[in-house]
């Protein structure tokens, strides 16, 4: 039996689907009854449980083979990083008592670097927490979401504009959260052994200009990619509800990416995704 946590997301679903794909048991751990009637009908086990409370987070992790485990963020927390931080201790806790002994945990690309890298920080105190209790310990490090293009996707229907805090030209590794979910389920799979990390990224790299072009071909209009100042990231992200802190630390990793400050750990040993910008935009779109 494997265990799914965030299995209502875009990475976990993308776990869930893999697993049963392959014939494999799969517990989903969901905050709500509701929340889990459509992976009940697929054929998997449904837990209802939560970060806030460890035993039953514990009692769901019991007797699996292996635990995918994402601590999804209150951006809207005033002390962000230290709420995140608690959040991450449960999280460990719940592994602590639950004796599971082989946890896949994504974090991100950065999360080997340890200050100066916004909301990453949260991620590496997670892998230092889970290291700490999990006897086997998978790192996932993926790079730049290319979901995250979804929500600017109205700008260039309406307006043909694609807002981007990063340089148009700059290319950059991506990766669909699929792949991301596909890889975390061979993990789980695999089993593990000691600490290991895998860092990830897409079929290749790609700046926002080729995603601007790739859109221009899927809408059928001319849209460009439309460069933000990090001066703009505070107040932007305030407007989608973040609290002033999150917000700060966004700004803080936009800037760490554009002084070329957050990278890989073992770049040389890459696992790449197969699902292309333009397939991923195209789904989105």
């Amino acid at each position: 039996m494997f265990v799914v946590v965030g299995a209502t997301g875009n990475t976990g679903s993308s776990v869930v689907e893999t697993l049963l794909g392959k014939k494999q048991p799969v517990r989903v751990v969901v905050r709500s009854v509701d929340k889990g009637a459509g992976w009940k009908a697929k054929g998997a086990e449904v837990a209802v449980a939560s970060l806030d409370d460890v035993s039953a987070m514990a009692e769901a992790f019991k007797g699996a083979k292996g635990v995918y485990l994402l601590v999804p963020p209150n951006y809207g927390a005033e002390a962000w990083l230290a709420d995140q931080r608690t959040r991450m201790d449960r999280a460990a806790e719940a592994v602590q008592k639950s004796g599971v002994e082989h946890v896949v945990f994504l974090s991100s690309i950065g999360g080997h670097i340890h200050g100066g890298t916004g909301p990453i920080r949260a991620a590496s105190y997670g892998e230092y927490a889970l290291g700490c209790h999990a006897k086997r310990l998978t790192i996932l490090r993926p790079c730049y979401f290319m979901d995250n293009w979804a929500p600017v996707i109205g700008a260039a229907k309406a307006q043909g504009v694609l807002p981007t805090f990063m340089a148009p030209q700059a290319k950059i590794p991506m990766i669909s959260t699929k792949d991301i979910g596909r890889i975390g389920a061979e993990q789980l799979m695999a089993g593990g052994h000691g600490k290991q990390i895998a860092e990830m990224a897409g079929p290749e790299e790609y700046s926002p200009d080729q995603a601007a072009s790739a859109l221009s071909r899927i809408l059928g209009k001319a849209v460009m990619a439309q460069h933000a100042p990090l001066s703009a990231v505070v107040p932007t992200f305030k407007s989608f509800g973040f609290s002033d802190e999150a917000a700060r630390l966004f700004e803080e990793m936009y800037r760490a990416f554009s002084n070329g400050a957050i990278g890989y750990e073992h770049p040389a040993k890459l696992v790449r995704g197969t699902v292309t910008l333009e397939d991923a935009l195209r789904t989105m779109v």
